[in-house]
């Protein structure tokens, strides 16, 4: 009988022993040297409860939990690979009340950045050159790699497209018909231009893609939208034989159509129109019977037609830029710079001037924006040097330009406070190569 109860009591003692509460110690060392890693970020997965710990000075986590239950760690330094759900099952043995679990961390590796090159500010410095390509044109792209378009000898005798990335090519592609050059959509995309169609050109880490549309499509369809925002498209019924055109907003939400501004340049509308007077009986004949098939003034089509081919006629020039949640118009036909907010709404505009006086300060008629700063600058040219000059928006003024220190360079853009310019010396054997100054701003 003492037998039996002997047996009885070493089984529930076992039993109750197997269902106590135990003390989990997690020790945190480092893989190389040993050393307690100290300040980890343990998370634990307990019996449907999750909880949060970090690591002591010893390297330690301490907390209960009962025998026999599954443990889903994570740990996590700064300084060390993390470990991820790791999966552990609380075993006592020896018949102890604590259980230890040992995790040996690995010490992340020292990164190895490229070289930072800080130029001078007004310091040319060779972006992209070849002894075998010219570079024709090229293209910023979002990650600041750069799209350009080259060729060996002429542009209409063939042409490709490289992705460059500042060090090296990464990527080559030859265009399907002869580029004329490259320009990007209102979203930033580039695209090249070729004779009859227009190629979208979608670039990866590993391939470059193309998309074709035509070109008369591209143009009247997609070239007029200038910008857009998360709800709203900026665009313009521009024509470059016509002497007036309008800004809209188009919001996507409600499908409404707003106009912004009309740009209307009074003097060349009224030479434009009086050229009717003076042509011939044939031609006005012509011009009438256009009227009366389509609306539009006869006035229009000998306009459109026989005074946009004359040294008088001089196409529009008033650029619209997006900036945070403002639109900038430079209206040069009524000396303004005018200020909208995003839903097309006029709260500001001042007075501009740096457009008159063109033979002496040799205004370009371009305004080029860094998308980066969001800062517009206006490019003048006199005898062959570039000055580009940077607008103050709050008042119109142009305090200051800044020149490029090379002679006849053409494709200017700006990104980051960097210049990029496309240049060759006079009269030397050297292809056209990309170049890059700092704006010292």
């Amino acid at each position: 009988m003492k037998k039996y109860i002997l047996y009885l009591f070493v089984f529930l003692a076992s039993f109750s022993f197997s269902q106590k509460n135990v003390i989990v110690v997690l020790k945190l060392t480092d893989k190389g040297n040993g050393d307690a890693v100290r300040n980890a970020k343990v998370s634990v997965n307990n019996n449907d409860s999750t909880f949060q710990l970090v690591s002591n000075v010893l390297g330690e986590v301490k907390f209960q939990s009962e025998n026999g239950q599954p443990l889903m760690i994570s740990i996590s330094h700064y300084k060390y690979e993390n470990i991820k759900s790791i999966e552990r099952k609380i075993s006592l043995k020896n018949h102890s009340d604590t259980v230890i679990y040992s995790f040996r961390m690995k010490y992340l590796k020292e990164q190895q950045l490229d070289a930072v090159i800080a130029s001078a500010p007004g310091v040319p410095q060779v972006v992209y050159g070849s002894e075998q390509l010219h570079v024709s044109d090229f293209e910023l792209l979002g990650n600041d790699d750069l799209l350009l378009l080259t060729y060996p000898k002429r542009l209409k005798k063939g042409s490709q497209l490289l992705v460059y990335d500042g060090l090296k090519v990464k990527n080559t592609f030859e265009i399907p018909d002869n580029g004329e050059e490259l320009i990007h959509d209102y979203r930033g995309n580039p695209h090249v231009v070729c004779e009859n169609n227009v190629y979208g050109i979608h670039v990866s880490d590993d391939e470059i893609g193309f998309s074709v549309a035509e070109k008369k499509y591209y143009m009247k369809y997609i070239a007029p939208i200038v910008d857009t925002n998360k709800t709203k498209m900026y665009f313009s019924n521009f024509n470059k034989d016509y002497p007036a055109f309008e800004y809209y907003s188009f919001d996507n939400v409600d499908s409404t159509y707003t106009e912004i501004l009309k740009i209307k340049d009074d003097l060349m509308m009224e030479l434009y129109r009086s050229e009717y007077k003076w042509v011939d009986v044939r031609t006005k004949l012509w011009a009438k019977n256009k009227e009366i098939q389509t609306g539009i003034d006869a006035e229009i089509w000998v306009g459109a037609n026989y005074f946009t081919q004359s040294l008088y006629y001089k196409e529009l020039y008033a650029p619209m830029f997006q900036r945070n949640d403002s639109l900038f118009v430079f209206d040069y036909y009524k000396d303004q710079l005018r200020v909208f907010n995003q839903l097309g709404e006029q709260i500001d505009s001042v007075e501009i001037y740096h457009h008159y006086n063109k033979r002496k300060t040799g205004w370009k008629k371009n305004l080029i924006q860094d998308k980066a700063t969001g800062q517009i600058y206006a490019l003048f040219d006199r005898a062959g040097w570039t000055f580009l000059g940077r607008i103050n928006t709050k008042t119109g003024e142009i305090r200051e330009q800044i020149k490029l220190e090379y002679r006849y360079v053409h494709d200017v853009a700006i990104r980051a406070n960097q210049v990029y310019y496309i240049y060759r010396p006079y009269e030397s054997a050297q292809k056209k190569f990309l170049y890059k100054e700092r704006l010292p701003y």
